[in-house]
């Protein structure tokens, strides 16, 4: 009996240890990650300390959009966006501290006042003295925060489902508690978890597309990143965003699927009641990242609206 107990221990440890090591992955090299999402080398920027990867647009002579994608994403969002814009636009995106091709901040500091500073001082790099921001999700929370604090350097405000309301599991004024079943990232990120953890974010989950999922996948595995997400969510201590809110000047849009599973359509309303003037276009059957699921659609209020 002692014999077969350990023979079945020992074939259940041989099975745990094998599926671990195929499932465990890497990250992936910088060379190889340039060369599939880095378009010309003089896209880094030294800013703050920290490389990075920024792409700038259309005439300089043009009013500046500076673009802010979400977590866990980069520039690439905007592709479809960015190419429509430039035609009348001056168009700054980049991949945040953390994220993408910019990767770990030497610093470690991912709080909101640190992507504040350096989101500052990257326009003054560039001689981008105003802009209209354009932030989604997380994103837009920077955005949002940028204006209120610095109201002379932003011209108009788009809000795609932007964070900022405290919601289930996230408390006003305490550190939150990240998951160890999300901590495991660190080590294992399979393809279909990649896509398992998209495609809430898509209102018709079916317009997700594998290259879609493989560039999130790419990016997330560049040296440090997936480190650096799980830093973000560790330092992201929400405050009442109220007081802050009500100090926007900038004229704002409010973009919003109504089928957003990652932050409710309904507090399009919250936000509407505190931005003095803003107002709010609804975006039927789409989710939390308009600009990918349906580019051209989600595009045309945005259009008019900095006009």
């Amino acid at each position: 009996m002692k014999v077969a107990l350990l023979i079945i221990t020992l074939v259940l440890a041989t099975i745990l240890i094998a599926s671990a090591i195929w499932l465990y992955t890497p990250d992936k090299s910088r060379s190889l990650l340039e060369a599939r999402y880095l378009k010309a080398p003089a896209d880094y920027v030294e800013v703050e300390g920290l490389r990075m990867h920024v792409r700038d647009s259309g005439s300089k002579e043009a009013p500046a959009v500076v673009m802010l994608h979400g977590f866990g994403s980069s520039l690439h969002t905007w592709e479809p966006w960015s190419q429509a814009l430039a035609a009348t636009h001056r168009v700054v995106r980049l991949d945040l501290p953390g994220s993408g091709l910019t990767g770990p901040d030497p610093t470690g500091d991912y709080t909101d006042a640190h992507s504040l500073q350096v989101l500052a001082a990257l326009m003054d790099h560039l001689d981008v003295k105003r802009a209209s921001l354009i932030g989604n999700s997380i994103g837009g929370r920077i955005a949002w925060k940028f204006a209120a604090e610095n109201p002379s350097r932003v011209d108009k405000l788009v809000l795609i489902s932007p964070d900022g309301f405290a919601g289930p599991g996230a408390e006003y004024g305490r550190q939150p508690a990240v998951p160890s079943s999300v901590k495991l990232m660190r080590y294992i990120l399979p393809s279909p978890l990649v896509r398992m953890s998209l495609a809430p974010a898509y209102g018709n989950p079916a317009l997700l597309t594998d290259a879609v999922v493989e560039r999130y996948r790419d990016l997330m595995l560049a040296p440090g990143v997936r480190e650096a997400m799980i830093t973000r969510m560790e330092q992201a201590v929400y405050s009442d965003p109220e007081p802050l809110l009500r100090q926007i000047q900038a004229p704002t849009l409010l973009l919003w699927g109504e089928q957003d599973a990652m932050i409710p359509f309904s507090n399009a309303a919250d936000y509407a009641r505190l931005i003095s003037g803003s107002s709010v276009v609804s975006l039927p059957g789409l989710g939390h990242v308009p600009q990918e699921e349906a580019p051209d659609v989600s595009l045309k209020a945005v259009q008019a609206f900095l006009k």
